[in-house]
């Protein structure tokens, strides 16, 4: 599966978004995913990543779908791969960012990936691609609403996010 966004800003800030989310900042792939380093850097080989998918959000209950990435191979600001070494997910994945024309960027996450253990036997019965394409997908425009200065989660801006929770003060 290939997942890709086109975002307002250049690669070096989409890069250092990329690998402060995998280090836990929890500012644009929240509320589905959350990340921990469990060893090294995630911008290192060798470094390890738990991955936690709340099917309901942080903190609303439902399932959790744990797995850890191991990375593979670093081009800086251009190509992090990453191997599913435990957990429910088996495989690997491409997080591509490419420069374009206008100081913008895509970036994409190449995905191959196989379901391992209790999610193998719900993947008989949900489409668990189309589940990771739309949270991917979701990830992405939450990603580049960020980086244009807005609220990754409601599309404001954040300059207009604090006036408003500093007049309710």
């Amino acid at each position: 599966m290939i997942d890709e966004a086109v975002v307002d800003a250049p690669p070096k800030a989409v890069w250092e978004a990329l690998i402060a989310e995998f280090r836990g900042a929890a500012r644009w792939w929240v509320p589905a995913n959350t990340f921990a380093v469990v060893s090294g850097s995630p911008d290192e080989v060798g470094g390890e990543v738990a991955v936690t998918v709340h099917t309901k959000g942080v903190d609303k209950g439902g399932p959790k779908l744990r797995f850890t990435s191991r990375t593979r191979a670093v081009e800086p600001g251009r190509l992090l791969s990453v191997d599913y070494v435990d957990g429910v997910f088996r495989g690997t994945s491409d997080f591509v960012v490419e420069p374009l024309d206008g100081g913008r960027t895509k970036v994409g996450m190449h995905f191959v990936g196989r379901p391992h253990g209790w999610l193998k036997l719900l993947a008989k019965v949900a489409d668990i691609g189309a589940e990771h394409s739309a949270g991917t997908s979701e990830a992405l425009v939450r990603l580049g609403r960020l980086l244009a200065g807005e609220s990754p989660e409601t599309g404001r801006s954040t300059v207009a996010d604090r006036h408003l929770e500093g007049s309710t003060r």
